[in-house]
Parts: C-alpha cells; structure tokens; sequence
C-alpha cells in the first residue's frame, strides 16, 4: 500500500519545520534584545540582516548546536558497549559490543535489500558500518569550532569597545568565558539523555516508539513494543 510521503516523512518534516520556526523566533527576539542593549548604550540599532550575520548571533546558534550534536554522538558510541538494564534506549545486556557480521547483517549475511555499502566488503562497509557516528561527530565538531570563532570576535568586540586586549584566539579557547558557554549547555544535555534512560525504565508512552509497550515489564531491555 502507497502512503502520501507528507506521512511517510511526517517526523522528519515535522521537526524540520519547528527547527526553523524556532531558529526565525530566535533571530527576531535575539535582535530585540541585541537593539535594546544598543539603546541603553546610546549606540546605532542594527536591521536583522546585520544582526544574523553577527558573531553575537553565529555563537549563540553554533554552541547549542555542537552540545545537541555531542550528546547524540555521544549516546551513539557509549551505547555500543554500555547498557541500561529495562531502557528501551539500551540494547540487550548480552548484545554489549559491535556484534558479529551476522547479527549487523554485513558482507556475506547482507539481505537482498541491504544498502550496497553493507555487501561491498572492505573500507566501504567499514566506513558504512560507523557512518552515523562519523557524520554526527564530524557536525560536532565543526560547530564546536565555529562557536570557538564567533565566540572570539564577539568577545573581543566586547573588550575593544572597554579598551581592553581581547587576547588571542588560542587564548580565548582556555578562557572562562567560553568554558562557560560550553559547559552550560553539556550538562543540560547530558542530564536530558540521562533522564531519558532512565525515566523510560519504569515509565510509558503509549503507541511512541522512544517507549516501551505500556504492558511491558519493567527489566524488559531494549524493546520499544
């Protein structure tokens, strides 16, 4: 039976939309805030081009980016070799590992169907094998780095305009000020998945998949129904 693909697709599309309505609303009252400080200041308000094209605004959407991205990749790996005994999140306790080619359905145990890269054999199905986390690791990363140098401009805007030396960007990587940016968003994320792990142990959410089947006994691991 052919489904319409705004079904099919519907978790992909729904969150897509909330990430940019949320990112517009984010631009909009980021450059409130931003004018109202430049008000108070007694210096020019800047339109919302200037504003989105900021470093003040680049840094506060990069380090929630990279604390989202580290807490996915995160969970990707440790729950390769780490369980959660009753988590649907966790695999089985006995499945800890990367598991034989047989039970990841790799090279000459692929299904007729499986992605090429899962028959090819060699670098390609090694590279298939971990390309979620590669992937994942790799937007990390990358967004860590652009935090790192956004950061730096509006911090040294910041200490120009008190005449004061803002250092150098190295310098600003060992600072408080940018620990802080980060650290305040690590713990948040790693509480959340914490909680999540935890919570959906002894507690349910009927028909969604992140939870187990509501009937399901409470050491039951790795099932979501």
């Amino acid at each position: 039976m052919k489904h319409n693909p705004f079904i099919t697709n519907g978790l992909s599309i729904g969150f897509g939309l909330l990430f940019l309505f949320s990112l517009v609303g984010q631009a909009f009252s980021g450059l409130a805030y931003y004018n109202e400080q430049q008000v108070a200041s007694q210096l020019d308000e800047i339109g919302l081009l200037q504003y989105v094209t900021s470093s003040s605004f680049v840094v506060d959407v990069a380090e929630n980016w990279q604390s989202e991205y580290l807490q996915f990749t995160l969970l990707i790996l440790l729950a390769v070799w780490l369980v959660q005994k009753g988590s649907p999140e966790s695999k089985e306790i006995d499945k800890r590992g990367r598991q034989s080619d047989k039970e990841q359905l790799v090279g000459q145990f692929a299904k007729p169907n499986s992605p090429k890269w899962a028959k090819a054999g060699g670098w390609r199905t090694a590279v298939f094998s971990n390309s979620l986390g590669l992937v994942m690791g790799a937007i990390f990363v990358g967004s860590w780095l652009v935090q790192s140098v956004a950061g730096f401009s509006a911090f040294a805007e910041s200490q120009l305009a008190n005449l004061q030396d803002p250092g150098t960007w190295s310098e600003y990587l060992g600072s408080p000020e940018f620990w802080n940016r980060t650290l305040q968003n690590w713990q948040s994320e790693f509480l959340a998945v914490w909680s999540m792990v935890i919570l959906a142990v002894y507690l349910r959410q009927r028909g969604s998949p992140e939870s187990k089947a509501v009937g399901m006994p409470h050491d039951k691991t790795g099932a979501s129904n």
